[in-house]
């Protein structure tokens, strides 16, 4: 039965670390599905759209996302040692996090992206984002790497404005 998991924030050392590879024989193990099931059941009730090992101070490379826009390639979907394999354009995206929380700021991204890795079960996944789910894999990717979003964002302030504060929940939902 999952459970929810405290989420660490901005100054926790875990956050700061790259996380490290998963062998996919880790993914046998019933404490890994434990956490992917913990990591799900903490993102929604946070409630947000994404969330790295890292930020329930787990230093593996996982994370989980769900859109939950009702697009099933939006999501759920567990990414297990994932990696960029093309990215193009840019795009300046307002975002916030969970572990950072109550502020949001402009951080500029890559517009499209496709990323390949593991499924839960270690089965090879691969997809192509473009949006918001672009910016979300990005984020999550960042998290694994041991960056934060404020670390490469613009002007970063408390959410005020209606759009902020649907921002600063989103990112909430952005680890």
């Amino acid at each position: 039965m999952p459970y929810l998991r405290e989420i660490v924030t901005d100054g926790h050392p875990t956050l700061r670390k790259v996380a490290k590879r998963v062998d996919p024989k880790e993914l046998r193990d019933p404490l890994i599905q434990q956490l992917i099931d913990d990591m799900f059941e903490t993102m929604y009730d946070a409630p947000g759209i994404g969330l790295a090992a890292p930020q329930v101070n787990i230093s593996k490379r996982i994370f989980t996302v769900d859109l939950q826009d009702g697009n099933p390639e939006h999501g759920p979907f567990v990414v297990v040692n994932p990696k960029f394999d093309s990215t193009e354009g840019e795009i300046e995206w307002t975002e916030g996090c969970l572990s950072v929380p109550g502020l949001v700021g402009e951080v500029t991204r890559f517009e499209r992206v496709s990323v390949s890795g593991l499924d839960r079960h270690g089965k090879r996944i691969s997809f192509s984002a473009e949006g918001l789910f672009a910016i979300c894999l990005q984020h999550e990717i960042d998290h694994l790497n041991g960056v934060l979003y404020v670390d490469k964002v613009k002007d970063l302030r408390p959410a005020q404005t209606d759009e902020e504060l649907e921002a600063a929940e989103r990112a909430a939902s952005l680890p």
